[in-house]
């Protein structure tokens, strides 16, 4: 299955990001750009890729020590930025170094799980908000998407996430994500680990 560990953040951190994405759809060239759904809205902390059956005893395990080791934080969705011409996101704000910190903790569980990992770079915090479908100059939308500063929220899970890929081929069907494990982080009482 196709896996990623992710922070999610609550309902009313994305209604707030909701509105503020609303007014960017206003501006001019938004309809050349595909908008990502609020369902669908979190923090990528490690991208597993195609994960064997096999190994998610092991990788769940190692998640859950990884969010065990990691006391809970505030974060908050905060302004936002671009990669190229490609993707606008939202950016975070708060203990951004203790979400850096969870995702090295999250990519170094999937490698010692024995998931061959992408070249480890550094950690960017983002939450891909649009996609462009061709060259687009995303820079006024950063622009109008600077002043948002969200509500702030305690993170108190890492959450591991499967990624359905679309399969019918109807232009504009997203992929569609579904819970698989969540662990609490700092080893507080109420996490589930991994569905079957």
């Amino acid at each position: 299955m196709r896996l990623f560990a992710a922070v999610l953040p609550p309902d009313s951190a994305t209604s707030e990001l909701a509105l503020a994405a609303d007014k960017l759809k206003e501006l001019p060239g938004a309809d050349r750009l595909r908008w990502t759904g609020r369902a669908g809205w979190h923090f990528t902390l490690a991208f597993l890729g195609e994960v064997p059956d096999s190994t998610l005893p092991d990788l769940t395990a190692r998640l859950e020590r990884a969010a065990h080791r990691t006391p809970p934080f505030p974060l908050a969705l905060r302004g936002g930025g671009h990669f190229g011409e490609r993707a606008l996101w939202a950016g975070a704000a708060g203990d951004v170094a203790a979400l850096r910190l969870l995702a090295a903790r999250a990519d170094a569980a999937a490698r010692k799980a024995g998931l061959v990992m992408e070249e480890h770079r550094r950690y960017r915090p983002h939450l891909t908000l649009a996609r462009a479908k061709g060259e687009t100059d995303l820079t006024p939308y950063v622009d109008a998407l600077a002043p948002f500063d969200g509500t702030a929220w305690t993170v108190a899970e890492l959450t591991l996430v499967r990624s359905n890929l679309p399969v019918s081929g109807v232009p504009g069907e997203r992929p569609r994500y579904e819970v698989v494990g969540r662990w609490p982080l700092g080893g507080a009482a109420g996490g589930i680990g991994a569905a079957g």
